[in-house]
């Protein structure tokens, strides 16, 4: 079984410690989702996003804070979660697919770029930052 399936899925814990959550890569879905099951709770994103975050984090070229943020909440500028929703970023605004569910960009997308190898990623109580790896 293929780790990241919906049969394999990453195991994964939230920055601070404080929660397990898995993820996995719907390739069923066009295009391919990320989907984040969190106890009882799925969100879904975007494939794409890790990549185009991974991108983002490069070119920031230094630690940037998470800001991990629900939907319905003004996310601090800057941030990981800024970016996962900015009319500026590569996808125009959401990678969040489903509504109502559509934030923690900045709390569950950025553990699974540290299991991809992509990101190193602080683990404090609070106010996490991570940056992008070459």
């Amino acid at each position: 079984m293929t780790l990241g399936s919906k049969e394999n899925p990453w195991k994964l814990t939230t920055p601070p410690g404080s929660s397990e959550y898995e993820m996995y890569r719907d390739k069923k879905a066009d295009p391919n989702e990320l989907v984040c099951q969190v106890g009882s709770t799925k969100l879904v994103y975007m494939w794409r996003a890790i990549d185009d975050l991974h991108k983002w984090l490069i070119a920031q070229g230094d630690w940037v804070l998470l800001g991990a943020a629900d939907e319905g909440k003004v996310p601090a500028p800057g941030t990981v979660e800024a970016f996962g929703r900015a009319k500026s970023n590569p996808v125009g605004g959401w990678y969040g697919l489903r509504k109502g569910y559509r934030g923690r960009f900045g709390m569950y997308l950025p553990p699974l770029l540290e299991e991809l190898g992509l990101a190193e990623l602080t683990h404090d109580a609070r106010n996490n930052k991570m940056r992008g790896l070459k």
